[in-house]
């Protein structure tokens, strides 16, 4: 078959390059410049950045080979090879950054003075360690929001616990003044039975 490539729309594609492109899929208006296929930029238009992705992979491969001049069909599949595996690179570590912020975010959470302030108030109340039992732990997520400037703060989270016996979620508000974190309201919900016990209750 006579090289086609480069002469725009309407032209014949080889069946070969015909198919998928995860280049195009993953690294979208990227992919889309490096090919001079500027249509990818509709990736900037809400809505329909929504579809353009999946329109970029199935039809990537035709709209490359009309609008560049490309050696050979050989030569073409292995450059939008290349592009599929930096794609692929590109959201791995896309994934490991957020990944790595995630659980920064977490670790930083359960450090904190009202997070530890609600644990040990209720790993100290009677009737919540008896139905959790000894040793407790929690979960790796901790839901809700903790703000602090200087001296002062608020927090409103809540976190998974479990035990030998049971497990629960405990949910806490505290305010810190002067340093100083105090508990508000703290509450444990018991999954057994989804009863809630108040373990701290302030005004």
């Amino acid at each position: 078959m006579t090289n086609t490539s480069g002469q725009g729309k309407g032209t014949a594609v080889p069946e070969e390059i015909r198919g998928w492109n995860w280049g195009a899929f993953l690294l979208n208006w990227i992919w889309g410049i490096g090919n001079k296929t500027y249509i990818a930029l509709l990736m900037f238009v809400p809505f329909v950045n929504m579809a353009m992705p999946f329109v970029l992979g199935a039809k990537g491969n035709e709209w490359a080979w009309r609008n560049n001049h490309w050696d050979s069909v050989e030569a073409f599949k292995r450059t939008q090879r290349k592009w599929g595996v930096w794609g692929g690179v590109a959201i791995l570590a896309f994934l490991l950054l957020f990944g790595g912020i995630f659980s920064g975010v977490m670790y930083m959470m359960k450090q904190s003075g009202a997070y530890q302030l609600a644990l040990r108030k209720v790993t100290s109340h009677p009737a919540a360690s008896e139905i959790l039992g000894s040793p407790v732990e929690t979960g790796w997520f901790v839901s809700g929001n903790t703000k602090t400037s200087g001296p002062s703060g608020e927090a409103n989270i809540s976190f998974t616990v479990s035990g030998p016996r049971g497990s629960g979620t405990v949910y806490a508000y505290a305010l810190k003044r002067m340093g100083e974190w105090r508990a508000k309201n703290v509450v444990f919900h018991n999954d057994a039975d989804n009863r809630r016990i108040v373990i701290v209750r302030k005004r």
